[in-house]
Protein backbone atom coordinates (compact mmCIF):
# COMPACT_ATOMS: atom_id res chain seq x y z
CA UNK A 1 0.00 0.00 0.00
CA UNK A 2 1.50 3.30 -1.05
CA UNK A 3 0.93 5.89 1.68
CA UNK A 4 3.39 8.75 1.15
CA UNK A 5 6.93 9.35 -0.02
CA UNK A 6 9.67 7.62 1.92
CA UNK A 7 11.72 10.78 1.82
CA UNK A 8 9.98 11.52 5.12
CA UNK A 9 11.72 8.45 6.52
CA UNK A 10 14.99 9.37 4.84
CA UNK A 11 14.66 6.70 2.13
CA UNK A 12 13.87 7.10 -1.58
CA UNK A 13 10.62 5.85 -3.08
CA UNK A 14 7.13 5.29 -1.72
CA UNK A 15 6.52 4.31 1.89
CA UNK A 16 4.82 0.94 2.25
CA UNK A 17 2.97 -0.41 5.27
CA UNK A 18 5.74 -2.97 5.74
CA UNK A 19 8.39 -0.25 5.82
CA UNK A 20 6.28 1.67 8.34
CA UNK A 21 6.13 -1.36 10.65
CA UNK A 22 2.48 -2.19 9.90
CA UNK A 23 0.70 -5.24 8.52
CA UNK A 24 -2.92 -5.65 7.40
CA UNK A 25 -5.15 -8.68 7.75
CA UNK A 26 -5.95 -9.99 4.25
CA UNK A 27 -9.30 -11.31 5.46
CA UNK A 28 -10.88 -8.18 6.98
CA UNK A 29 -8.33 -5.44 6.25
CA UNK A 30 -7.60 -4.31 9.80
CA UNK A 31 -4.10 -2.84 10.25
CA UNK A 32 -1.89 -4.14 13.09
CA UNK A 33 1.66 -3.55 14.30
CA UNK A 34 4.29 -5.44 12.32
CA UNK A 35 4.79 -8.18 14.91
CA UNK A 36 1.10 -9.22 15.10
CA UNK A 37 0.29 -12.81 14.18
CA UNK A 38 -3.46 -13.03 14.88
CA UNK A 39 -6.06 -10.50 13.74
CA UNK A 40 -7.83 -8.83 16.65
CA UNK A 41 -11.00 -8.38 14.60
CA UNK A 42 -11.59 -11.66 12.75
CA UNK A 43 -9.07 -13.98 14.44
CA UNK A 44 -7.37 -14.89 11.17
CA UNK A 45 -3.61 -15.44 10.83
CA UNK A 46 -1.52 -12.42 9.82
CA UNK A 47 1.70 -12.42 7.83
CA UNK A 48 3.58 -9.61 6.16
CA UNK A 49 3.98 -11.74 3.02
CA UNK A 50 2.48 -15.04 1.90
CA UNK A 51 5.09 -17.75 2.42
CA UNK A 52 5.84 -19.80 -0.70
CA UNK A 53 3.26 -17.89 -2.74
CA UNK A 54 5.44 -18.01 -5.86
CA UNK A 55 5.72 -21.79 -5.64
CA UNK A 56 1.94 -22.07 -5.61
CA UNK A 57 1.65 -19.58 -8.47
CA UNK A 58 4.01 -21.56 -10.70
CA UNK A 59 2.48 -24.92 -9.74
CA UNK A 60 -1.08 -23.86 -10.61
CA UNK A 61 0.10 -22.02 -13.73
CA UNK A 62 2.02 -24.99 -15.14
CA UNK A 63 -0.94 -27.28 -14.43
CA UNK A 64 -3.24 -24.89 -16.30
CA UNK A 65 -0.85 -24.61 -19.26
CA UNK A 66 -0.50 -28.39 -19.53
CA UNK A 67 -4.28 -28.90 -19.53
CA UNK A 68 -4.75 -26.12 -22.09
CA UNK A 69 -2.99 -28.29 -24.71
CA UNK A 70 -5.54 -31.16 -24.79
CA UNK A 71 -8.30 -28.55 -24.47
CA UNK A 72 -7.35 -27.33 -27.95
CA UNK A 73 -6.40 -30.67 -29.50
CA UNK A 74 -9.41 -32.78 -28.53
CA UNK A 75 -13.06 -32.03 -29.42
CA UNK A 76 -14.97 -29.60 -27.27
CA UNK A 77 -18.38 -30.52 -28.71
CA UNK A 78 -19.75 -33.83 -30.04
CA UNK A 79 -22.76 -33.40 -32.34
CA UNK A 80 -24.74 -36.41 -33.53
CA UNK A 81 -27.65 -36.37 -36.02
CA UNK A 82 -29.47 -38.99 -38.08
CA UNK A 83 -27.02 -38.67 -40.93
CA UNK A 84 -23.71 -37.63 -39.41
CA UNK A 85 -21.51 -37.23 -36.39
CA UNK A 86 -19.30 -34.19 -35.91
CA UNK A 87 -16.54 -33.26 -33.49
CA UNK A 88 -15.61 -29.61 -32.99
CA UNK A 89 -12.50 -28.24 -31.34
CA UNK A 90 -12.34 -24.68 -30.00
CA UNK A 91 -10.68 -23.28 -33.12
CA UNK A 92 -12.86 -25.47 -35.33
CA UNK A 93 -15.98 -24.07 -33.67
CA UNK A 94 -14.75 -20.50 -34.22
CA UNK A 95 -14.14 -21.24 -37.91
CA UNK A 96 -17.58 -22.83 -38.28
CA UNK A 97 -19.28 -19.85 -36.66
CA UNK A 98 -17.44 -17.45 -38.95
CA UNK A 99 -18.25 -19.62 -41.98
CA UNK A 100 -21.97 -19.41 -41.15
CA UNK A 101 -21.82 -15.62 -40.80
CA UNK A 102 -21.87 -15.42 -36.99
CA UNK A 103 -18.80 -13.20 -36.86
CA UNK A 104 -19.70 -11.54 -33.57
CA UNK A 105 -20.20 -14.85 -31.75
CA UNK A 106 -17.04 -16.26 -33.34
CA UNK A 107 -15.07 -13.25 -32.13
CA UNK A 108 -16.44 -13.58 -28.58
CA UNK A 109 -15.59 -17.30 -28.43
CA UNK A 110 -12.12 -16.68 -29.88
CA UNK A 111 -11.35 -13.90 -27.40
CA UNK A 112 -12.74 -15.78 -24.38
CA UNK A 113 -11.32 -19.20 -25.23
CA UNK A 114 -8.00 -18.37 -26.90
CA UNK A 115 -6.81 -14.81 -26.34
CA UNK A 116 -7.79 -14.47 -22.66
CA UNK A 117 -6.27 -17.81 -21.49
CA UNK A 118 -3.03 -17.21 -23.38
CA UNK A 119 -2.95 -13.61 -22.15
CA UNK A 120 -3.38 -14.84 -18.58
CA UNK A 121 -0.50 -17.30 -18.97
CA UNK A 122 1.75 -14.49 -20.19
CA UNK A 123 0.58 -11.94 -17.59
CA UNK A 124 0.93 -14.28 -14.58
CA UNK A 125 4.34 -15.47 -15.79
CA UNK A 126 5.50 -11.88 -16.21
CA UNK A 127 4.27 -10.86 -12.74
CA UNK A 128 5.89 -13.87 -11.08
CA UNK A 129 9.18 -13.33 -12.90
CA UNK A 130 9.18 -9.61 -12.09
CA UNK A 131 8.98 -10.50 -8.39
CA UNK A 132 11.34 -13.45 -8.51
CA UNK A 133 13.98 -11.46 -10.39
CA UNK A 134 13.16 -7.89 -9.35
CA UNK A 135 12.97 -5.32 -12.13
CA UNK A 136 12.74 -1.57 -11.87
CA UNK A 137 9.34 -0.81 -13.34
CA UNK A 138 6.28 1.18 -12.32
CA UNK A 139 4.56 -0.74 -9.50
CA UNK A 140 1.13 0.76 -10.20
CA UNK A 141 1.14 -0.62 -13.74
CA UNK A 142 1.95 -4.10 -12.49
CA UNK A 143 -0.74 -3.87 -9.81
CA UNK A 144 -3.23 -2.83 -12.47
CA UNK A 145 -2.15 -5.74 -14.67
CA UNK A 146 -2.65 -8.11 -11.74
CA UNK A 147 -6.14 -6.75 -10.98
CA UNK A 148 -7.20 -7.03 -14.64
CA UNK A 149 -5.79 -10.56 -14.87
CA UNK A 150 -7.54 -11.65 -11.69
CA UNK A 151 -10.87 -10.15 -12.78
CA UNK A 152 -11.01 -11.19 -16.42
CA UNK A 153 -9.93 -14.80 -15.94
CA UNK A 154 -13.38 -16.07 -15.04
CA UNK A 155 -14.78 -14.96 -18.43
CA UNK A 156 -12.74 -17.70 -20.09
CA UNK A 157 -15.45 -20.09 -18.91
CA UNK A 158 -17.86 -18.85 -21.57
CA UNK A 159 -17.00 -21.77 -23.85
CA UNK A 160 -17.74 -24.26 -21.09
CA UNK A 161 -21.05 -22.53 -20.33
CA UNK A 162 -22.08 -22.71 -24.01
CA UNK A 163 -21.26 -26.43 -24.15
CA UNK A 164 -23.17 -27.10 -20.93
CA UNK A 165 -26.25 -25.21 -22.15
CA UNK A 166 -26.27 -26.91 -25.56
CA UNK A 167 -25.77 -30.33 -24.00
CA UNK A 168 -28.76 -29.85 -21.71
CA UNK A 169 -31.07 -28.35 -24.34
CA UNK A 170 -30.31 -30.37 -27.47
CA UNK A 171 -31.18 -33.93 -26.55
CA UNK A 172 -33.63 -35.18 -29.19
CA UNK A 173 -32.88 -38.90 -28.86
CA UNK A 174 -32.06 -40.30 -32.31
CA UNK A 175 -32.71 -37.04 -34.16
CA UNK A 176 -29.93 -34.89 -32.72
CA UNK A 177 -27.82 -34.84 -29.60
CA UNK A 178 -25.01 -32.63 -28.39
CA UNK A 179 -22.54 -33.81 -25.77
CA UNK A 180 -19.42 -32.23 -24.28
CA UNK A 181 -16.10 -33.63 -25.40
CA UNK A 182 -13.04 -34.37 -23.29
CA UNK A 183 -11.68 -30.93 -24.14
CA UNK A 184 -14.48 -29.31 -22.14
CA UNK A 185 -13.18 -30.90 -18.93
CA UNK A 186 -9.57 -30.02 -19.75
CA UNK A 187 -10.49 -26.43 -20.58
CA UNK A 188 -12.57 -25.97 -17.43
CA UNK A 189 -9.73 -27.31 -15.28
CA UNK A 190 -7.21 -25.13 -17.11
CA UNK A 191 -9.27 -22.00 -16.42
CA UNK A 192 -9.79 -23.01 -12.78
CA UNK A 193 -6.07 -23.65 -12.26
CA UNK A 194 -5.05 -20.31 -13.80
CA UNK A 195 -7.59 -18.56 -11.56
CA UNK A 196 -6.05 -20.30 -8.54
CA UNK A 197 -2.62 -19.26 -9.80
CA UNK A 198 -3.66 -15.60 -9.96
CA UNK A 199 -5.28 -15.77 -6.53
CA UNK A 200 -2.15 -17.38 -5.06
CA UNK A 201 -0.02 -14.45 -6.17
CA UNK A 202 0.78 -12.10 -3.29
CA UNK A 203 0.44 -8.68 -4.94
CA UNK A 204 2.23 -7.03 -2.01
CA UNK A 205 5.51 -8.48 -3.26
CA UNK A 206 5.30 -6.12 -6.24
CA UNK A 207 6.25 -3.25 -3.93
CA UNK A 208 9.21 -5.25 -2.58
CA UNK A 209 10.69 -5.64 -6.05
CA UNK A 210 11.09 -1.85 -6.31
CA UNK A 211 13.55 -1.61 -3.42
CA UNK A 212 16.17 -3.66 -1.62
CA UNK A 213 14.92 -6.12 0.99
CA UNK A 214 14.03 -4.34 4.22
Amino acid sequence: MQVFDMEIAGKPGPLTARAAGLVACRRCGRVHPGGAQICQRCGGPISSREIKSLQRVWAWLFAGMILYIPANIYPMLLTSTLVSKRESTIIGGVIDLAHHGSYGVALIVFVASVMIPIGKFIAISYLALSVQWPIRQHSHLRHRLYEVTDFIGRWSMIDVFVVAILSSLVQLDTVATINPGIAAVSFALSVAFTMLSAQSFDSRTIWDSDRPAE
